[in-house]
């Protein structure tokens, strides 16, 4: 056969082929043509606004944590190997003591997202707060001290560190997901010690922070206020009939408020954040490290940019 009508033998062969299974010609369209193809399918969809809200999505699932999440048990008393967790059993625990917290750090720079206080859902008390952070973030040393103890709790507290402060304190950070110390050693306030997670008993990642005063769970929000990221007093009194409630700044006075108040530096935010001045501070750097102006902390506190600040004085900065 020769190269002619092979090629012939070929063409007929595709053209029946073709036929048989009904293929048409390729209507091709123009470039113009399908712009505008591609156009008209983004004018039909809808705004991605209205389909997901991340804020709202983040708020709900804040919302979610707070009322899910079971507290943790207290290691102290009954967790694993907690003989070894709580020194102080059979000691004389004295009736109120004051204690320097004035050279702190705070853990993390995260809103609370579960409180201090009884959870009736779960019959348990909630020994300390949930603060808010990813998975990776760093969490330090609260006080001087040297570290007591680096464990792993798997009905709760999942990996965690307890930390002995030279002040008579300890606390306890949880869920983490990798230590940065050991037992043994010395810390500064403001060292790294971990790295936040989400291990053990955990919904999603946080630090489970307490304070505790000779094994006492002591509310983190009598010490803290979270809002403002620094210590309410330079010094706190532990008193056995009030250190399970928090404390709130009310035009300059200390309040005792109940231990669930929910308006008290809980949640993402709040109607009304403030900053106790420290020695050294100006309103250049208060303004700058609460993400505000001089003009609008002037405005809020009725002060003049010449008003000398003194050390102690609560400021409005929201």
């Amino acid at each position: 056969m020769t190269r002619i009508t092979l090629n012939k033998f070929l063409l007929v062969g595709a053209l029946i082929a073709a036929s048989s299974f009904g293929v048409s010609a390729q209507k091709l369209r123009s470039v113009s043509a399908h712009a505008n193809m591609h156009s008209d399918l983004i004018a039909s969809q809808r705004d991605i606004n209205e389909q997901i809200r991340v804020e709202e999505t983040q708020e709900f699932m804040d919302e979610l944590l707070k009322e899910e999440q079971e507290p943790e048990i207290d290691i102290y008393t009954e967790g694993w190997n907690s003989e070894l967790v709580n020194p102080y059993g059979g000691m004389a625990v004295p009736d109120g003591v004051t204690i320097d917290v004035s050279n702190f750090a705070m853990p993390v720079p995260g809103y609370l997202t579960s409180p201090y206080g009884y959870r009736p859902r779960f019959g348990r008390q909630h020994k300390g707060v949930d603060l808010k952070l990813c998975t990776g973030d760093t969490v330090r040393a609260a006080f001087d001290g040297k570290v007591r103890l680096t464990r792993y709790e798997r009905r709760g507290y999942g990996y965690y560190v307890i930390i002995r402060h030279s002040n008579g304190l300890e606390t306890v950070y949880g869920h983490l997901s990798r230590f940065l110390v050991k037992p043994d050693q010395e810390v500064r306030a403001g060292d790294p010690v971990a790295l936040g997670g989400s291990t053990g008993r955990s919904t999603g990642p946080h630090l489970h922070f307490e304070t505790r005063y000779m094994g006492y769970a002591i509310n983190p929000q009598a010490i803290f206020d979270f809002n403002a990221q620094t210590v309410h007093t330079d010094s706190y009194t532990f008193n056995k009939s009030s250190y399970t409630k928090a404390r709130s700044y009310n035009n300059g006075k200390v309040d005792y408020v109940a231990s669930n108040d929910r308006n008290n530096n809980y949640g993402s935010g709040g109607s009304v954040k403030t900053y106790r001045v420290k020695k050294g501070d100006t309103l250049s750097k208060i303004a700058s490290r609460n993400g505000t102006t001089i003009d609008k902390l002037c405005r809020l506190n009725g002060i003049k940019k010449t008003t000398k600040l003194k050390p102690g004085k609560v400021l409005r900065v929201k």
